[in-house]
C-alpha cells in the first residue's frame, strides 16, 4: 500500500516568501550529496537535452549542465519563487542559452512530445498530485529510448530516523512514500522498461531509472 494522506501545501512542496527562500537555499545544500549519488548511476552524454522536474533551488540544473556541456538543460517548478531562485543560481548559464528555467506543473508539462533524452526528479515525486498520471506525462516528453531518473533521500519502509519521522508526520505533510517494490511497479505500470531501483539502505536513499520504449 502506498503511504499517503490528504495533500497539503508545505514550504518543501511549494516554497514561498522569505521562509521559502531559506528552504530553497537549504535544499541546494542538503540535497547535493544524494543528487551526486543518484546521478552516479547513469551516464548523461554531453550533447543531451535534459529536464529537471521540480528543480527547486536550481543546483541540480547546474550539475546537469556540467554534464551536458554541449546540450541544453531545462528546469521546471510550479513555485514562482523557486523559479526565480533557480534562475539566479543559473544566471550565467541562462545568458549563454545552455539553461532554461520555466514555471509549470508536472501534470501539464509545457514541452513537446519526445523532447528530452533525460528527465530527472530529485526529492520531488512524493509531492506530485497524481503519481501515475504525472509519470505518464513525464513519459510523454521523453524521447524513445530516453530515461527518467528519480532520486530521493527517503522511501517507504526505510529503517532510518528521517524515514520513520516522515511516516509519523504524514498526516501533516501530505507526502506519498512508496516502498522499493512500489517504486519499481510505478515505473513499470506507467510505461517504462528496463527499470532499475538502487538503494543505500543505511542512508535511506533511493534511485530509480526507467527507459521509454524505443519507437
Amino acid at each position: 500500500m502506498i503511504i499517503s494522506t490528504k495533500p497539503r501545501t508545505t514550504q518543501c512542496q511549494k516554497p514561498t516568501g522569505l521562509l521559502g527562500r531559506f528552504v530553497l537555499w537549504n535544499m541546494n545544500s542538503h540535497h547535493s550529496k544524494v543528487t551526486d549519488w543518484g546521478l552516479s548511476h547513469v551516464s548523461i552524454q554531453k550533447n543531451e537535452t535534459v529536464l529537471d522536474v521540480g528543480c527547486g533551488g536550481g543546483r541540480t540544473v547546474s550539475k546537469l549542465a556540467a554534464m551536458a556541456t554541449d546540450g541544453k538543460v531545462y528546469g521546471l517548478d510550479f513555485s514562482k519563487d523557486s523559479v526565480a531562485f533557480a534562475r539566479r543560481v543559473n544566471r550565467e548559464l541562462i545568458k549563454t542559452e545552455r539553461v532554461d528555467i520555466r514555471e509549470g506543473p508536472v501534470s501539464q508539462l509545457p514541452f513537446a512530445n519526445d523532447m528530452f533524452d533525460v528527465v530527472t526528479a530529485v526529492e520531488t515525486h512524493f509531492w506530485w498530485p497524481d503519481l501515475e498520471d504525472d509519470m505518464r506525462e513525464v513519459l510523454r516528453v521523453i524521447k524513445p529510448g530516453g530515461r527518467l531518473i528519480i532520486i530521493a533521500e527517503i522511501y517507504g519502509g526505510a529503517q532510518t530516523r528521517v524515514a520513520k519521522m516522515a511516516e509519523k508526520y504524514l498526516p501533516f505533510s501530505g507526502m506519498k512514500l512508496l516502498t522499493i517494490d512500489q517504486h519499481r511497479e510505478l515505473l513499470t505500470n506507467t510505461g517504462f522498461e528496463d527499470v532499475e531501483v538502487t538503494v543505500d539502505s543505511g542512508k535511506g536513499w533511493i534511485c530509480c531509472v526507467g527507459r521509454k520504449p524505443a519507437a
